[in-house]
């Protein structure tokens, strides 16, 4: 069983337990992301192909890690005229692995998605707890540097 999904503009086949890098989506290792924009699943022999998107089709992966792709040198040059540019660019990329492939409305299964979404649906009170606990001292005054002699010339 595989799918083609689309994320980021690109299009991905992806089967379960597959590995892909794909552009950055927020998240940290180990969060659980579904892509909704699945555009063919086959299963069984049976190839479903959506009008853009299959409804009911969902594709459930876990987030390995956040990375940089390999840095790229683009260079501009007019010859002749005295005109150079040189830049560089890393681009911001996800490791993801698939962990599943849904049809027909099916709900993720596994430990973690329903970890989240429990954490999701608690108000977050914390941050006003820590401001009042923690006072913030003056900074100390700093003292005058002294400044340093000058050694005398020998007159002869």
């Amino acid at each position: 069983m595989y799918a083609v999904i689309k994320t980021g503009g690109k299009q991905y086949r992806v089967a379960a337990n597959d590995k892909i890098l794909i552009e950055k989506l927020e998240g940290e290792a180990g969060d659980h992301i579904s892509f909704t924009n699945v555009l063919m699943v086959t299963a069984e022999g049976q190839v479903h192909v959506g009008a853009p998107f299959l409804e009911g089709a969902t594709v459930v992966g876990e987030i390995e890690k956040q990375a940089r792709g390999p840095h790229l040198i683009i260079f501009k040059k007019r010859r002749r005229k005295h005109y150079r540019r040189r830049n560089g660019h890393r681009q911001d990329l996800t490791s993801i692995i698939i962990t599943e492939i849904l049809t027909g409305g099916a709900k993720p299964t596994g430990k973690r998605a329903e970890v989240k979404a429990k954490a999701e649906a608690a108000p977050v009170v914390e941050a006003a707890a820590t401001s009042e606990a923690a006072p913030v001292a003056a900074p100390k005054a700093s003292k005058p540097r002294a400044k340093a002699a000058k050694p005398a010339a020998d007159k002869e």
